[in-house]
């Protein structure tokens, strides 16, 4: 990194910038992802790092940014002092910390940094846990009425973990992280179980979930709450209600973030405010207005104009086959153009073959970095699983822009053009739309 300075208080050399303190958290560590408690948690000690309000923990294999967004957006509609931690990002860091709705400002964010190199001594912390600190110190200084922390890859040893959240949600239990995370259900069940505390309300979204997870919740002693069982919804098509153990709620309008998965969150969302009554309460008008002005960049996004373009950041089986099933509400469209770019180490069959005939033209990406997957490669994997006949349909860009653009230039205005899997291949998308928007405006 470039600009240095010595910290006046304790004689630290500092980056000046967010840019270079990113630069070198990727540089620093010798694993990009080393799970485990013991080195973030040595910190967050020296650092006497705690909150004086309810947390709420989301974790899950999908959902989690769409329950974070949904109670993000009730608790700032009820009037309360919200801070809300997420990732990955999509264009800019800073939209991991969120403060009242609004991101981190590049100094708040070198300011915490600062604070957590100087607690930390000789423990080295990945990127990850590093900044997780730094942003959970932020909020910590902001004197919020609620954190939301969203975790970052499985549970029991993601960073977000340190902290004991008043309220535990898992959104989904499904395969992916494998390597990590291991390979059944079940397995990832105790994973995703981790962020569950004793004698605290543990909310499970998932319709089916593993038998681990419920087991690991009735060992430690939480006050499970499961869809079916504590909470549901009902509705029709134009309303929906949620029933909890002891809070009923009628004629809520569905929320703004498009997906048939999206009353699956909403009611987990719902139960976690219903737990939090007592401490957090929020009106009807609150949870009504929170539906309909919530925003999620990437989930199910579909960008104004023709033809159709639908943005959507599912990058696993289970996310694919949502998004399979949000595309057969969309209605008839002639033809569907696929941009699509992924990591080699998800499951890309089972990605490609979620979305079966829907697809009529792939358009193949490269993406940066090490773990991408070649566009080259997800051709051979996309002929493998769909066909010989699908290879005439198939071709290869070297970013998702230029894809787009080449699928814009070919659709007609009746088509639809779907860009999804890594949040890379979205977030090239949406970069591509930050760039010309200025000039669009002028």
């Amino acid at each position: 990194f470039r600009p240095q300075a010595i910290h006046p208080d304790i004689g630290l050399i500092m980056p000046l910038s967010l840019n270079d303190w990113l630069s070198l958290l990727e540089s620093r560590h010798s694993k990009a992802i080393d799970m485990g408690l013991e080195r973030v948690s040595k910190v967050a000690g020296r650092m006497g790092l705690h909150f004086n309000c309810p947390v709420i923990t989301v974790g899950g294999t999908n959902g989690k940014g769409s329950t974070c967004a949904m109670l993000e957006s009730m608790l700032l509609q009820g009037g309360y002092r919200v801070c809300l931690y997420t990732s990955p990002h999509l264009l800019d860091f800073n939209e991991r910390a969120r403060i009242q709705g609004e991101m981190a400002t590049d100094d708040m964010l070198c300011k915490s940094f600062e604070q957590v190199e100087a607690a930390r001594g000789e423990t080295s912390l990945t990127y990850f846990e590093f900044t997780t600190l730094a942003i959970m110190t932020l909020f910590a200084e902001a004197a919020p009425d609620a954190v939301i922390l969203e975790v970052g890859l499985g549970g029991r040893l993601d960073a977000v973990n340190i902290i004991d959240p008043d309220v535990a949600i898992v959104t989904s239990v499904d395969l992916d992280h494998m390597d990590y995370l291991g390979d059944t259900r079940e397995k990832i069940g105790v994973e995703k179980a981790g962020i569950f505390r004793t004698a605290r309300t543990a909310i499970c979204s998932d319709p089916s979930p593993p038998a681990s997870l419920v087991a690991h919740a009735e060992a430690i002693g939480a006050d499970l709450w499961l869809f079916g069982r504590d909470f549901n919804y009902s509705g029709d098509r134009q309303q929906w209600a949620y029933g909890g153990r002891a809070q009923r709620r009628a004629s809520l309008a569905y929320p703004a973030l498009r997906g048939a998965n999206q009353l699956l969150n909403a009611s987990g969302v719902l139960a976690a405010l219903e737990a939090l009554r007592e401490r957090l309460p929020v009106s009807a008008q609150a949870i009504r207005q929170g539906f309909a002005v919530v925003e999620l960049p990437g989930r199910f996004q579909v960008l104004a104009g023709r033809p159709s373009v639908v943005l959507d950041v599912a990058h696993n089986p289970h996310a694919a086959a949502h998004l399979a099933s949000n595309l057969d509400n969309m209605g008839f469209f002639p033809e569907t153009w696929a941009v699509f770019g992924a990591m080699r180490d998800k499951d890309i069959d089972r990605i490609i073959g979620a979305l079966g005939e829907r697809i009529d033209h792939w358009l193949l990406v490269d993406l940066p970095g090490p773990r991408a997957a070649s566009a080259a490669w997800l051709a051979e994997r996309v002929r493998a699983v769909r066909g010989e006949a699908a290879a005439a349909r198939v071709e290869c860009f070297p970013s998702p822009r230029a894809a787009l653009e080449r699928a814009r230039a070919r659709a007609t205005d009746d088509d639809r053009i779907v860009v999804f899997g890594s949040f890379l291949t979205v977030a090239d998308i949406l970069s591509a739309r930050a760039e010309v928007s200025p000039a669009r405006t002028a």
